[in-house]
């Protein structure tokens, strides 16, 4: 594999200092350490059709899709006083395929029969056993502008650079040009919206803003798709509002773990994860030729897609 590598188109982020290098793998470029987790999940991650995949680029909505799915599936297991999100991140209790979790994945299915695993790969990248055998995708996107922003402080802050040593200029530029994390950005929001086409059944597309103006009727939707719909008593007694609460980003933000806590071995803070949550943030960072030069890209791309995302 590391021979392979060295074989790769690589790019060095200018704006963080060279603090950061990614490599271009089947047309999406991705830091090292990820890419080898994505490619051992190609040679040996086996899916089952019980498996529901929550899918997404960087800075999406994934650990809000994740705190929803989570506390859907286990819900019957685990109340507000007991869940896993309480003392762990989300990113623990929903296994990562590109980290090498496999294993706590296989313990998940096992132990509390939850069939939940993330992933950041491209459609076409997923492990063919994930496509085999029919198992479920959930896949989030959100406002293109939004995502730059939010992508520009997570990877700012995990490499502890102020602003004024990262110019957002430089980050929108690189960004522009589809070298992001797992980027082209456009790219893999079309490679899953093109598969949603032809097997609506297995995948469903969520976008980050409808699940904040709609939230109660987008839970309802993401319960049924991943099989663990709520009951009319169940809507009655309030669950739904509950979980929607309890995902939201003012309590996930203020929990204890979310404030202070890292992931077991891991370096990023799990306050990066929960930055502001906000729409349109993107305002207070583009210029207007920045504005016009992401929206005519969006328009260029998406413009027979009926994807709405600026």
């Amino acid at each position: 594999m590391e021979d392979m590598i060295k074989t790769l188109p690589m790019h060095t982020c200018s704006w963080l200092k060279g603090k950061m290098t990614m490599y271009k793998y089947q047309d999406f470029w991705v830091i090292k350490h990820l890419l080898e987790g994505g490619i051992r999940a190609q040679q040996n991650f086996k899916a089952e059709p019980s498996d529901v995949f929550l899918c997404s680029a960087p800075k999406t909505g994934t650990t809000w899709l994740k705190s929803l799915a989570f506390a859907i599936a286990t819900r019957e297991k685990f109340d507000e006083s007991t869940t896993p999100l309480l003392t762990k991140l989300v990113h623990e209790c929903v296994p990562f395929l590109e980290r090498s979790e496999v294993e706590e994945h296989e313990n998940n299915r096992k132990k509390l029969s939850l069939p939940l695993m993330a992933t950041h790969l491209p459609y076409a990248s997923l492990p063919e056993s994930v496509l085999s055998s029919n198992c479920k995708i959930v896949y989030i996107y959100r406002n293109i502008k939004d995502v730059i922003v939010s992508q520009y402080h997570f990877m700012r802050e995990a490499l502890k650079l102020p602003m004024e040593d990262a110019p957002f200029e430089e980050a929108f530029e690189e960004f522009y040009q589809g070298v992001s994390g797992y980027g082209p950005y456009w790219d893999h929001v079309l490679g899953y919206w093109k598969a949603s086409l032809e097997r609506p059944d297995k995948i469903l597309l969520l976008k980050y803003e409808d699940l904040k103006s709609e939230p109660k009727n987008n839970v309802k939707k993401l319960a049924d798709f991943i099989g663990y719909p709520f009951s009319a008593d169940e809507e009655k007694a309030g669950v739904v509002d509950n979980i929607i609460r309890f995902c939201g980003f003012e309590n996930m933000s203020n929990l204890e773990v979310n404030k202070t806590g890292k992931p077991n071995g891991g370096m990023l803070e799990n306050r990066l994860y929960y930055r502001k949550a906000k729409d349109g943030d993107w305002k207070n960072y583009f210029t207007d030729e920045m504005k016009e030069k992401i929206e005519k890209l969006t328009d260029e791309k998406f413009s027979e897609t009926g994807l709405v995302l600026k």
